[in-house]
């Protein structure tokens, strides 16, 4: 029975597709062969298609509106160097205070630029450098190209990103020129006459000895 049902088979694949049962059974191996590893590869393609566009849609997230600060002292610009993710990205050049938070991915922990954020960056901007050093905003001793650098620097964040505040400048306190004027004031103080501790000054002044002198004259001339 079954070697029968199997030669009618062979005779209607030979029939309706004119190939031998070999050869139709051969490609038929590599349809679904061919079928499953296109499948399998769609399917991947797929799945890393939806990978990588929930990190586009987190992107695509608007930002928070820019917070006014005002006035901040440079320990109080650190908490905002985007080690809070809660916390806007800030970073200050020439004492302004500029929200970079949409370049977080340059200015954020991991990112090129992350030791200026938090920091008033104009001395390290001025001379591009990456040094502990340089990361504040004294531009004592910056030649005329590197404060043209930070010229550029600047009006790049004034175009690009929004200020929010500024730093409190801090000034410092000179102890020689406190010890000059204190030696004034005591050479001022010198010049002024103390009161005799003793009692009235013996000393007499020359109007008052130039007056008594007359009297006595005039007392002279009344008598003769």
């Amino acid at each position: 029975m079954a070697t029968q049902l199997w030669e009618t088979v062979k005779e209607s694949i030979t029939t309706y597709t004119g190939l031998p049962p070999a050869t139709f059974f051969t490609v038929l191996a590599l349809g679904l062969t061919l079928y499953y590893l296109l499948s399998t590869f769609f399917a991947s393609s797929s799945d890393g298609g939806h990978d990588r566009s929930r990190p586009s849609q987190e992107q695509m997230e608007p930002l928070p509106p820019p917070v006014q600060l005002g006035e901040v002292t440079a320990e109080e610009l650190k908490l905002y160097d985007g080690s809070d993710s809660k916390k806007p990205l800030l970073m200050a050049i020439k004492g302004q205070i500029y929200d970079v938070t949409q370049s977080r991915m340059f200015y954020g922990p991991g990112g090129p630029y992350a030791l200026f954020a938090g920091k008033d960056a104009s001395r390290a901007l001025a001379k591009m450098s990456f040094e502990d050093k340089d990361l504040n905003g004294d531009l004592t001793g910056l030649g005329v190209f590197e404060m043209e650098a930070l010229q550029d620097w600047e009006y790049k964040f004034m175009s690009k990103y929004v200020k929010v505040g500024t730093v409190k400048a801090t000034i410092p306190v000179n102890d020689g020129a406190t010890e000059n004027e204190a030696t004034r004031v005591e050479a001022a103080e010198g010049h002024v006459a103390k009161p005799a501790e003793d009692g009235p000054s013996e000393t007499v002044p020359k109007e008052t000895e130039e007056t008594t002198t007359a009297a006595v004259d005039v007392d002279v001339e009344k008598k003769e």
